[in-house]
């Protein structure tokens, strides 16, 4: 028996099925491609000694007033929501950067970039805050964390943030990683080595009661600033000269490079200082003034400075 015939309207109906059907085949589902997802919205925000911070929506105009959250929310991929950085923010070097300071904030300049999301360092008595909760902008707040651990719960709370949840979740992840190789790769000694690191000529320095000095804690360094109180000074003290030459440092780190112009030549033309076991030893390092200072994802860079010296010089 001969199979039944289809009448012209059925096979015109069936065509357009096929049709139909490989459209919806070749596009992509519109979720896949979008480069911020909106959902996970409203979303409540807790960060380390700040105030609590609920986002409605996702931010699509982004002020940062801090360089290190900069840096984090371009490589969660929030860059495109970046309207105008403080004008510290240095990397990346495409960033828009202004005359906005995270120092002296002004509402008003602030204003003027039309944000709904502002991130500052620090917020005195929540005077920004309110400001520009009247503009309906939302303020938050991210201190210098106080451990690494506390670095990457900020990374993943920039990621929820401004929408990107899982990039935010990925560098917390990749960077505990690519430290913990960095530190592992030293080879270990009985050797009980100190440090001296200089933030400026004048002897300024850190103590291991800092973020910076919880790097160093890593490789099982001593620091000569810490004394009998690190956390004097906040953290931050200066030092005499006298000081340094009594406590006669294996490692003297220098960050301040770029500011100040140091290097191992200046360092040993300073009185005294060519005694320094770690000049006589060839091991004054400098480094970038930057990538010693920030809490963003850079910080792999001054690990793995840190660790190349060490291992270089058998440490």
């Amino acid at each position: 028996m001969l199979p039944a015939r289809r009448s012209p309207l059925s096979l015109l109906l069936v065509l357009s099925l096929v049709l139909a059907l490989s459209a919806c085949a070749e596009r992509e589902p519109e979720t896949a491609s979008a480069p911020g997802d909106s959902t996970g919205f409203p979303v409540e925000l807790r960060p380390e000694g700040a105030p609590e911070v609920t986002l409605h929506e996702r931010p699509d105009r982004i002020v940062s007033l801090s360089p290190s959250t900069t840096e984090t929310l371009y490589a969660v991929g929030a860059g495109e929501q970046v309207v105008a950085v403080d004008e510290m923010s240095t990397h990346p070097a495409h960033a828009p950067r202004t005359e906005l300071s995270g120092l002296n904030l002004d509402p008003e300049a602030l204003a003027a970039h039309d944000p709904d999301l502002v991130i500052v360092e620090s917020d005195q008595d929540n005077a920004l805050r309110d400001a520009l909760a009247e503009t309906g902008t939302a303020t938050l707040v991210l201190p210098a964390p106080r451990t690494l651990e506390g670095m990457y719960r900020q990374f993943e709370l920039v990621g929820r943030a401004t929408g990107h949840p899982h990039r935010g979740a990925d560098l917390a992840r990749t960077t505990e990683s690519e430290i913990a190789d960095l530190v592992a790769d030293v080879p270990r000694t009985s050797t009980d080595l100190s440090y001296y690191h200089e933030l400026s000529p004048d002897l300024h320095s850190v103590t291991s009661a800092t973020f910076i000095g919880r790097v160093y804690d890593l490789f099982g360094l001593t620091n000569i600033a810490d004394q009998d109180d690190p956390s004097a000074h906040g953290g931050y003290p200066r030092l005499s000269a006298e000081r340094v030459l009594e406590a006669d440092p294996d490692l003297v780190v220098l960050a301040d490079t770029r500011c100040c112009g140091q290097n191992a030549d200046t360092v040993a033309q300073r009185p005294g200082w060519d005694t320094l076991t770690a000049v006589r030893q060839d091991r004054v390092l400098t480094v970038d003034d930057d990538l010693a200072s920030r809490w963003g994802p850079r910080l792999v860079e001054f690990v793995g400075v840190l660790s190349d010296e060490l291992s270089r010089t058998g440490a």
